[in-house]
């Protein structure tokens, strides 16, 4: 080591820190100042949350108590009407509900009653309505979605046909493509009750929903030919019963896989190739040993064109039973 280099002792007190390293300590008015800026911040904070308050406050009173508003609030008229719906409900069919008297004012509207009204579709699964000033009336809806149809009838009344939904709910429906609602197959088997203006929910459907979700999903071929599912066993032995256009009746069970059973419906249909032997009775519900009935089938006796009459591999033509609409009778409460 060099005769330069120099060793400092080991400081063993704060006097012995020098005095350009030493930490400042904060004067009394920098001390003050910070406490000005945490208060400050702190009334602030107490101005936004009353303001806040303040409003909700101010909105309640406009939306649940018309009578203590000013009267330049109360008399702006409903000149609008804003519909917001997941479905295919409009305008037309809000106005006609609602009904509204032309000089109604926005303040002098009972939600609750109108609402009321909108849910009294039962079409409309829930609802909520809100005042937008100056002058617009907004209604929001959920609607239910139709997965089969029936042909109901009350005593002293024509038939007429109703839409049905996943939870059970019969409803005429209103604004639904008819295309779409002809591809829609037919219940029966199922006792529908009258309760109060309505129909209580019918039993069953989740299961039914399930099993036409599924065939549509994975055989929508399949889906196409069905005309009429049965409830008739549901409750008692777990079945529901399909019958389809040509008249085959299929047997699927609720305990095992739809999926599965379509899959193994399908392999049968595709193997049944002979026009003359066609499927009528297909049990699904007993697992992978599917008992299967066919039926005979003649041909149509009757004039036949030319150019059929020379063919000769023509195929014979196969009638097939008509499968019409089951009609079903709406009883009272009891």
């Amino acid at each position: 080591m060099s005769n330069d280099t120099h060793i400092l002792p080991e400081t063993r007190s704060w006097k012995d820190i020098p005095q350009q390293v030493r930490p400042r300590a904060m004067s009394g008015e920098g001390r003050r100042r910070m406490a000005m800026g945490s208060m400050r911040a702190a009334i602030g904070a107490a101005v936004i949350a009353g303001v806040c308050w303040g409003a909700w406050e101010v909105a309640a009173v406009l939306r649940d108590s018309p009578d203590s508003m000013p009267e330049a609030a109360k008399s702006d008229r409903v000149r609008s009407l804003v519909l917001v719906t997941d479905g295919v409900l409009d305008k037309t069919w809000l106005a006609k509900t609602l009904s509204i008297a032309p000089d109604a004012t926005l303040m002098g509207l009972d939600l609750n009653q109108l609402r009321q009204k909108v849910l009294s579709d039962p079409q409309v699964s829930s609802a909520a309505i809100v005042r937008n000033f100056p002058d617009a009336l907004t209604v929001r809806i959920s609607e239910r979605s139709p997965v089969a149809r029936l042909m109901a009838q009350a005593e002293g009344s024509a038939p007429s046909m109703l839409l049905v939904s996943r939870d059970g709910v019969a409803f005429s429906g209103t604004g639904f493509d008819p295309a779409m609602v002809e591809t829609l197959p037919w219940v029966d088997g199922i006792k529908v009750t009258r309760v109060g203006k309505g129909l209580a929910p019918i039993e069953g459907m989740r299961a039914v929903s399930d099993l036409l979700a599924s065939a549509k999903l994975e055989a929508e071929n399949l889906y196409r030919t069905w005309r009429v599912i049965s409830l008739a066993r549901l409750s008692t032995d777990g079945e529901i019963e399909v019958h389809t256009r040509d008249g085959m009746k299929i047997t699927f069970g609720t305990k095992e896989d739809y999926l599965r059973q379509i899959a193994r419906l399908d392999l049968l249909v595709d193997a049944s190739g002979d026009p003359t032997r066609p499927l009528r009775e297909v049990n699904l519900a007993l697992g992978a040993q599917v008992p299967v009935a066919y039926g005979k089938a003649s041909p149509i006796l009757g004039p036949q064109p030319a150019s059929a009459l020379n063919a000769s591999s023509a195929r014979p033509q196969i009638s097939s039973p008509v499968i019409s609409s089951p009609h079903i009778d709406i009883h009272r409460e009891l």
